[in-house]
């Protein structure tokens, strides 16, 4: 009998850690864990503020509408979005304490838009492999949050690319090697 007892006290004890990897309790009640960011894009003045991430899990229609919003605005083309490029924006986000909207400068970028800016001039900074033309790079300014503590957030994190543009204030963040400008 007292094996038998032992066997059932482990069932439920699995049952909360494999819960608890998926949401929090609190104050005896479980909570659902979400990423929810909030993006203005300059360029076109659209909104979006969007819970993209439910319990550890990614929800389509929330990565839709960020592919949308977030599309090449001079061609019309669109791309995926990298998630883990979102990961990446709402954690930085999150260690400088804000809850604040990204203003959005460029996120994909089609091949023949990402040309035309390289071809503006020799300083573009404009990359001819850019991790934009992968869905995986941002220029994004953060509401409230000087875009030099922006930037040395997302270096300290050692996730990816790590740019920053002075003149025009913003930063890019991407996912490829870690790297800064």
């Amino acid at each position: 009998m007292k094996i038998l007892l032992n066997r059932f006290r482990i069932v439920p004890v699995s049952l909360a850690l494999f819960l608890s990897s998926f949401a929090t309790v609190s104050q005896g009640k479980l909570e659902i864990v979400e990423r929810q960011l909030s993006f203005y894009h300059t360029h076109t003045g659209k909104r979006l503020n969007v819970v993209y991430s439910r319990n550890g899990a990614y929800v389509p229609s929330a990565l839709d509408e960020i592919n949308h919003l977030l599309f090449d605005f001079r061609t019309g083309d669109k791309a995926e979005i990298d998630p883990e490029l979102l990961d990446l924006i709402y954690d930085v986000r999150e260690a400088l304490g804000s809850n604040g909207t990204y203003q959005v400068i460029s996120a994909y970028r089609s091949p023949k838009t990402n040309e035309m800016l390289r071809g503006r001039s020799a300083n573009t900074g404009v990359a001819k492999n850019s991790q934009h033309l992968l869905g995986k790079a941002i220029d994004v300014r953060l509401e409230g949050v000087k875009t030099t503590l922006l930037r040395d957030k997302a270096i300290s994190m050692q996730r990816g690319g790590v740019g920053f543009y002075e003149a025009s204030d913003f930063v890019h963040m991407d996912t490829g090697r870690p790297r800064r400008w």
